[in-house]
Formats: structure tokens, sequence, C-alpha cells
């Protein structure tokens, strides 16, 4: 058989296509404009993340200055340098403790008179903290929605700075948006007792102090109506990097919830020695800059957990034991994009899809057969095969179905028969001119290529520029429309083709019916 090996792909293609679709409901996935749902991009605050190395290279400067008995009068963060004020003349001193134990830090400034150096963060540390914050803000904001319970969400990363988030199904859209967006950042502060309100009033607070607030919300209103200062030592002497588990327990006192918290082997220690050496003195605990208690130390608390009490309603205490359980965000986020889809529209938009697509492929199928008569039935078998084989791909690839998504579909009805016109319209032509069948068949595929490959290129470069630079459901109808393109220029070109070459190679003289 001639034409063995053309079958043979074409068999391959179709089988492929039909293993890939089945089972449907498991292949292709539906988005959330037809499931319903919400879809929210993110922002993550890479410039956060920075400070916030710099804040610890700064402590852990601060410590290794009095381990090696340097005095110091300040070491500081400003303006994205850290700068060390000393005592006295120890620069060299200083130099060499910061190249042999911060390699990412070089020496950009240095005021001899008062003993000043200033040192700057290597920009290839900068760079590798902000693309490393936001593979880890991706990586909490999956664990914490891994925990509130969604089926199939979609976490991933787009562009430098951007997270994209889809979550089908989800029926308390606000309570969600707060549960992925809370930075979430525990730390455990030492109170400054000598400081009281009046001082804080007044600004006349130390240098090493920072003033934080504990913020009671009136859960009727949404206002504050409880706004308590809190002068606290700068440094923190906990953080929440030593969490192992939170739980919510309900107080057998007030018969309200609170949340446990479990710290690891050395967070147990350190906490133990914290709360041993500061008996008498209050300790604050503090979740993304607010106060929530600052109970005072009765005891050494050697059991490695301590409570967060204030005022819990109890969905509150459980979303809060999930963000302290999935881990802090290493920067905050904020909501650049947001929008929910109700699950009825979905299926109403779904219905009128399917409707559409069945109405159009009717009518092209019978426009095709009525005009181009036996040839017009090859270019529907070619349609069919086309339809056959963007499904299977999308559920070779898991793609998801978003409503551009159904247009894209119904586009690519038009278009994938758009090829067997030209081809149809050339042979014709030929058949005019006086050639026979095979010639007239063979002259219009060759004739017409030209013209079909100009035309399905510049469209499937339009498709991946939608792609790259579209977002959510523009992206569906790229992908959808891709696979269109690719799939209709086999089946118009190749599948045709080789129907039209098996019939008429044999009889020669038969009448092409075109």
């Amino acid at each position: 058989m001639k034409y063995k090996l053309r079958w043979a792909i074409i068999f391959i293609v179709v089988v492929g296509a039909l293993i890939s679709l089945f089972p449907l409901n498991e292949k292709i996935k539906l988005g959330l404009d037809l499931r319903g749902g919400m879809y929210v991009l993110l922002g993550v605050d890479v410039d956060k993340a920075v400070d916030a190395k710099l804040d610890t290279l700064v402590t852990q400067i601060k410590k290794d200055l009095r381990g090696e008995k340097i005095g110091f009068n300040f070491v500081r963060k400003e303006n994205g340098k850290i700068i060390v004020a000393l005592k006295d003349n120890s620069i060299d001193k200083v130099k060499e403790l910061i190249n042999k134990h911060y390699s990412i830090l070089k020496e950009s400034g240095l005021r001899k008179v008062d003993n000043v150096i200033e040192f700057t963060m290597d920009p290839k540390e900068v760079e590798r903290i902000k693309d490393y914050a936001v593979e880890q803000a991706a990586q909490v904001i999956r664990n914490r929605v891994d925990q509130f319970g969604v089926a199939e969400p979609v976490i991933q990363r787009q562009g430098k700075t951007n997270i994209l988030v889809q979550l089908p199904g989800i029926s308390d859209p606000d309570r969600a948006i707060k549960l992925i967006g809370k930075t979430a950042q525990l730390k455990f502060y030492l109170v400054d007792d000598t400081v009281t309100e009046a001082d804080i009033v007044s600004g006349n607070i130390p240098f090493d102090d920072i003033i934080l607030y504990k913020k009671v919300i009136d859960k009727r209103t949404g206002k504050i109506v409880q706004n308590t200062p809190y002068a606290l030592k700068r440094d923190a002497v906990l953080t929440g990097d030593y969490l192992v588990d939170a739980e919510v327990r309900i107080s057998s006192q007030f018969n309200e919830p609170y949340v446990l918290i479990k710290f690891d082997t050395a967070g147990g220690k350190l906490f133990g020695e914290i709360t041993r050496n500061n008996i008498g003195k209050r300790l604050a605990i503090v979740l993304d800059n607010n106060v929530y208690s600052a109970p005072v130390i009765r005891e050494a608390i050697t059991g490695g957990e301590a409570q967060i009490s204030g005022n819990f309603t109890m969905e509150e205490a459980k979303d809060l034991a999930i963000v302290l359980r999935a881990g802090s965000l290493p920067a905050p986020v904020k909501i650049l994009e947001n929008r929910t889809v109700g699950p009825s529209l979905g299926k109403d938009s779904i219905q009128k899809g399917i409707m559409a697509s069945v109405i159009g492929f009717i009518l092209v199928v019978l426009f095709m057969a009525v005009y181009y008569r036996f040839a017009g039935i090859i270019a529907d078998v070619a349609l069919f095969l086309n339809f056959l084989i963007i499904l299977g791909v999308m559920g070779m690839f898991k793609a998801t179905l978003t409503l551009p998504g159904i247009a894209g579909l119904i586009l690519t009805i038009g278009m994938s028969v758009d090829a067997n016109v030209l081809i149809f319209e050339r042979i014709r032509e030929e058949l005019r001119l006086g050639r026979t069948a095979l010639n007239a068949i063979e002259a219009g595929f060759e004739k017409a290529m030209s013209t079909i490959l100009d035309a399905n290129i510049t469209t499937l470069i339009a498709a991946i520029v939608l792609f790259q630079f579209g977002t959510g459901p523009v992206k569906g109808f790229a992908v959808t429309l891709s696979i269109g393109i690719l799939a209709s220029m086999f089946t118009a070109i190749f599948v045709s083709k080789t129907i039209f070459l098996q019939i008429y190679e044999s009889k020669e003289n038969r009448k092409l019916s075109i």
C-alpha cells in the first residue's frame, strides 16, 4: 500500500488523542470562570525581604561585636546600608570580623574622624534574596491553601515578583484573602517598663526601643476600639522560625479559644532561658507588628510551649493556627488583582459554550458538505479529527479549559476549514484548466501551501504573544487557539491530502466531486 506510512501516522495521532483524552473529567479541568471561585494576583514586596535580612545582620553583628569585646555606640540599618559607630579606633578589627563572617557585606564608606564604617550588601545577594522571597512566599501560600482545604488550587509564580492564586469552588473569598495575605511574622519582645505612656506620647523613648500597639477591633463594626501602645526592646528575643506546631484550644477560665504554639528543641531551650533570665518582666507576643498580649513572666517556662490569646472567634483562632503552622511570609504581599466568579455563572457559561460549539460545528459541516460535495465531506472528516486532536492534546497536558478557551475552540472550528477552502478553490481552478482529478489535487495542495502557512504562522505568533503576556482566561484562549492552529494544519494538509490521494490515484479518470 503506497500510503501506508501516511495512514500509520494518522492512526497513531488519533489513538494517542483518544488515550490522552479519557477519562475526560480527569484530564481536562475547568477554569475558575466555568467552575466558580477566586482569582487573585499577589505582588510580593521584595524590598521588605532585603530589609528583613539587613535587620538580621544588624542583630548578628551586635552579638559578634560584644563577643569580641569591641565597643560600639550603635549598629543600625539606614537607607539600605549597615552603619557601625565604634567607641574607639577598632576599625581594622571590625573589617576583619565582617570579612570573615559576612562575605555578602562590602565596605562602602569610612569616616575615621568619628570611627564610623558603612557596609552595603552585595548586589548579587540582594537579587538572590528577592528571588528567594517570591519562591518562599509561593510555597508558604501553597501550604496555607492546602490546610484551608481547597481542592485543586493553582499557585504559581508569575513574572519576577508576582504570584498567581486560583481557588476553585471557594465559598468565603474574604476569609481566603485574609488567610493567604497575612504575613504572620511572629516575634517575642521584652517590654521596657521604664517607659511610661506619657513618655510614648511625648516621644521620649530610648534609642533601642520601638513602639508597637495592641489593637482591639469591634467585630460588629470593624473599627479599632482600643489602641494601647507598648515600648519594646528593639531586638526580638525569639521569632516564629522555631515554631513546629500551632493548635486551637479552649480556655477553661474564660471559655474562649486561644492558639497554643509549640517550639522545636532549640526554640524550647531558648524560650526557657529567656523566661528564666527575665522573671518579673513582661514578654510581648507580637504578630505582624500587632501586640496580642504581654504577660508577666512568673517563672521559667521549660515545656517549649506558649499561648496566644486575643479575644478570638473560633474561626479567627483556626486561621491563625493555619498561618503559624504554614510559616510566615518572607515579605508582605499586596493584592494586585482580585476576581470572584459564582458557580451559577460558570454553569450557564458551560451550557452556552457547548451549545455554541455544537451549533457552529454542525453549520460548518453542513456548509462544507453542500458547497463542496464529496470534497466537503472529506473536509468534515478532517474537521472532526481536528476537534479530537485539540481535546487530546489538552488532555495530555492536563490543560485548564476556560470560557475564552471555549471561544478559541469555536474560532478553531471555523479556521480549520479555512485551509480546506483555499485548497478546494485552487483545485477547482486546476480542473477548469483541464487537468485530471489527481493532477488537480496535487497542484491545488501545492499552490495553496504558501498561503496556508503564512496565514497560520502569523496567527500562531499572535497566540504565542497572548500566552506570554496575557493572564488567566486570556492564556486559556491562547492555548486552545495555538493547539487548534497546529491541529488544523495537520488535518487540512496531511489528512485531507492522504484521503484524496488514496481515493483518486487508483481511478485517475474518476470525476472529482467538488
